[in-house]
């Protein structure tokens, strides 16, 4: 994979059948035999029982399965701004957020979010007013300090806090500051002995002593006796006074509660809207695992690179992978009559009136010179046998067939035992519910302002389908609501007899179908002798009575 190469999705419709599941397989398969980039075949849908068998006999793996292919937060451009302790000081998140251009500065401990802390934030704690003792309240470190006022430890542990007293200024005489210092203080002073030897003695927690002035082996030692702290900075008294807030660490003044954070699987569209009701500059991004990714915010939303994807075997957007209208089209291809899908810009079209999508995909190796692997032909053939029910469906044409013969020789099956076999497996219907057999093989369809779903099952077994009709019948009424559709028609297939019994509802179903094929409702369903393909046959005979 070069540093150029793009991710591009391969993908049937929602409810593939072995054509869809196949075509994408192979199809993305040739893709990344002549091309740069990186082609994944991906599923919309379950996988049916006769695709599962394929996929098993020839052992491959089933494409993922994705539900969605809106452009998502990982599809954006996330800033890698690096978290930080909730330990460091004020002017040290301050420092960091200049260095890397930030106004926001994610907290965190073990990669997963604690806070954040704004520059907001920072200089609303310069302005406030705080009382003497916010330091000891902050529980702030020595190391901190000694890193803000650029000081150096004498005497102490640079790794404790200071957690208790107030800060004060030791600017008068010694007999003064006994009657204002108290245990456990923090004292800021000069180079007076006198007045250092008093804070000591006053058991103040540290003193910090101004403008480098040196420190005598008697205060040494008496700090060190006493266990006083005692911090040399090169700063004057007001400098120290004026900076010694900021050695606070942060997790006193971060945010914690109701933080705003978004999924890297979040999508675009639903995190606008979030942010547009937000005045945040940034936006913390999670993984599934909640470990921190990183930070985005509205510009980066400019700048977001939609998931690009082919389409194969439909180009109908009520049967396309949601979000589809929010993903960038490069290709289609198909043998179905032309649907509703619209692209942003002009993509490669392909799409020819046979019986199966997987001869195209076959037709389109030949042409690029791609040597058809074993188990390539073999995923190929069996799409074809498939989609044209082993040659009986009137859309099958002489190059299907051609193409299925060669493909053959090349897995090398048996086409009639293969066939027998995988329509068998794919038939087994009793082991499923109403809705796994109704959602085996459905579509929806739009006829000007009619909208209307086909399912459809086949099976060498007439008594099977009987059974099967009449646990369908009742499951209708609740595919119909469902769906919103105006009607639906499901197709039980006879491969054997070529033959179709049709069940349907809603407002003017009954009505279609009579109109369509000259016939009348018998025992709840439409004898339909000779008609073995929606596509072909059902499909154009509802749209053109629906349009009348």
């Amino acid at each position: 994979m070069t540093t150029h190469a793009r991710k591009i999705f391969v993908i049937g419709h929602k409810n593939p059948d072995t054509d869809s599941i196949c075509s994408a397989i192979c199809y993305a398969n040739l893709k990344n035999k002549t091309s740069e980039n990186v082609y994944v075949p991906k599923r919309a849908g379950q996988i049916s029982a006769e695709t599962q068998y394929v996929l098993d006999r020839f052992g491959v793996t089933p494409p993922d399965y994705i539900a969605d292919v809106g452009t998502q937060v990982k599809d954006i451009e996330i800033r890698q701004t690096p978290g930080v302790s909730k330990y460091i000081s004020l002017k040290k998140a301050w420092t960091l957020m200049k260095e890397q251009g930030v106004v926001t500065l994610p907290i965190t401990e073990n990669e997963k979010l604690e806070g954040l802390i704004t520059i907001g934030d920072i200089t609303t704690s310069y302005m406030e007013v705080y009382d003497s003792k916010i330091l000891a309240e902050a529980s702030t470190s020595y190391e901190n300090i000694l890193e803000t006022l650029d000081a150096e430890l004498i005497v102490g542990d640079r790794d404790k806090n200071f957690d208790k007293g107030k800060v004060l200024i030791a600017a008068a005489n010694p007999d003064l500051m006994e009657s204002y210092i108290e245990e456990n203080d923090l004292v800021i002073l000069g180079n007076r002995y006198e007045s250092q030897l008093c804070a000591i003695e006053m058991k103040a927690a540290c003193i910090i002593v101004c403008e480098g002035a040196k420190v005598s082996m008697t205060i040494k030692k008496l700090a060190e006796d006493k266990g006083c702290v005692v911090i040399s900075t090169p700063h004057d008294t007001y400098t120290v006074a004026r900076l010694i807030n900021q050695s606070m660490p942060i997790n006193h003044f971060m945010k914690r509660d109701k933080l705003i954070t978004f999924r890297t699987d979040d999508f675009v569209e639903e995190i606008k809207g979030v942010m547009a009701k937000n005045r945040n500059r940034d936006f913390p991004v999670l993984d599934h695992k909640g470990i921190y990714r990183g930070m985005i915010s509205r510009r980066n939303l400019l700048n977001m690179q939609r998931k690009e994807v082919i389409l194969v075997d439909h180009n109908e957007m009520s049967q396309a992978v949601d979000g589809i209208e929010d993903a960038e089209i490069l290709e289609i291809i198909d043998h179905h009559r032309l649907g509703t899908i619209e692209t942003m810009k002009p993509v490669f079209f392909r799409n020819q009136p046979l019986g199966c999508t997987a001869t195209i995909v076959y037709q389109m190796y030949r042409e690029a010179g791609v040597e058809i692997e074993k188990h390539i032909a073999s995923l190929l053939c069996s799409a074809i046998i498939s989609d044209t029910l082993m040659y009986r469906s009137p859309t099958c044409t002489f190059m299907d067939r051609e193409a299925a013969e060669h493909l053959a020789k090349i897995a090398g099956i048996d086409v009639e035992q293969f066939a027998a076999d995988m329509f068998a497996a794919g038939s087994n219907l009793k082991s499923k519910t109403e809705e796994e057999v109704f959602y085996q093989d459905f579509k929806n369809f739009t006829a000007g302002d009619i909208t209307f779903g086909v399912g459809q099952i086949t099976s060498l077994n007439a008594n099977e389908l009987t059974d099967v009709k009449e646990r369908l019948l009742p499951y209708l009424e609740k595919a119909i609501t469902e769906h919103g559709v105006d009607m639906i028609f499901f197709m039980l297939t006879n491969i054997i007899k070529e033959s179709t019994e049709l069940i349907c509802i809603g407002n003017q179903a009954v009505h279609t179908v009579e109109n369509a094929f000259g016939v009348k409702m018998e025992n709840n369903g439409f004898q339909l002798p000779g008609v073995v393909s929606r596509k072909k046959q059902l499909i154009p005979a509802l749209v053109a009575t629906m349009q009348e």
